[in-house]
C-alpha cells in the first residue's frame, strides 16, 4: 500500500528490550548453608523480578557436585514468563546471586546460590556474557530432569538417556 512503511523482520539480540511474553527456563542450585531454603527463596525472588512471573516450578532434587568436591546440591528449574530481554534477565539473576552471598573464587566452587538462564524462548545467542541455550545443560541430569518436570516437551528421552548414570534424589514437594 502506498504511504505505509514496511516493518523489517525482528532479530532478537541479548540487549533487545521489546520482546514480549517470552517463556524462559532458569536452573537453580545451591550447596552451601540451608540449600533447600536458598532454592525456595530464589523461586520466590524470581517472581518478584520486574516484568516477570513464575509460571511453573519443578520439585527439588539432590545431586552430587560435578567436576568438584563439596556438599550435595539442591537443584530445581523454574519456568517464567518475562518481558525482560535476555541480558536484562541475566543481570537480574546475577543480582539475586550476589544478594544471596554468591562468591566466585574458582570454577565450580560451592555456591550459596547459582542461577542459570537455560532457555529463552527459541532464541540462540552466543556472546561473551551469555550463551543460549545453556551450553552444558544437556550434560546434566540436575538440569534435564527438573526441566522435564516443568516442560516435558523441551526434553527428549534421548537426552535423559545420556545423563542416566548421574544420580538424583527427589526431595519433598514444595
Amino acid at each position: 500500500m502506498p504511504g505505509r512503511a514496511r516493518t523489517p523482520p525482528r532479530r532478537t539480540r541479548a540487549t533487545d528490550t521489546s520482546v514480549a511474553g517470552v517463556t524462559a527456563y532458569i536452573g537453580i542450585g545451591a550447596n552451601l548453608g540451608d540449600a533447600q531454603a536458598s532454592v525456595r527463596n530464589a523461586m520466590k525472588a524470581l517472581g518478584r523480578l520486574p516484568q516477570t512471573a513464575v509460571t511453573a516450578k519443578s520439585t527439588l532434587y539432590l545431586s552430587a557436585p560435578l567436576d568438584a568436591s563439596g556438599p550435595d546440591y539442591v537443584n530445581a528449574v523454574v519456568e517464567v514468563a518475562t518481558q525482560l530481554a535476555p541480558i536484562e534477565l541475566l543481570d537480574a539473576l546475577q543480582a539475586l546471586e550476589q544478594a544471596a552471598g554468591r562468591e566466585r573464587p574458582f570454577p565450580n566452587a560451592p555456591r550459596t546460590l547459582d542461577l542459570d538462564l537455560l532457555l529463552y524462548g527459541e532464541v540462540a545467542i552466543e556472546s561473551p556474557r551469555l550463551t543460549l541455550p545453556h551450553p552444558r545443560m544437556n550434560d546434566r541430569a540436575f538440569v534435564l530432569v527438573p526441566l522435564a518436570d516443568v516442560a516435558p516437551s523441551r526434553v527428549r528421552a534421548a537426552q535423559l538417556r545420556v545423563v542416566a548414570g548421574q544420580v538424583l534424589r527427589r526431595l519433598n514437594s514444595l
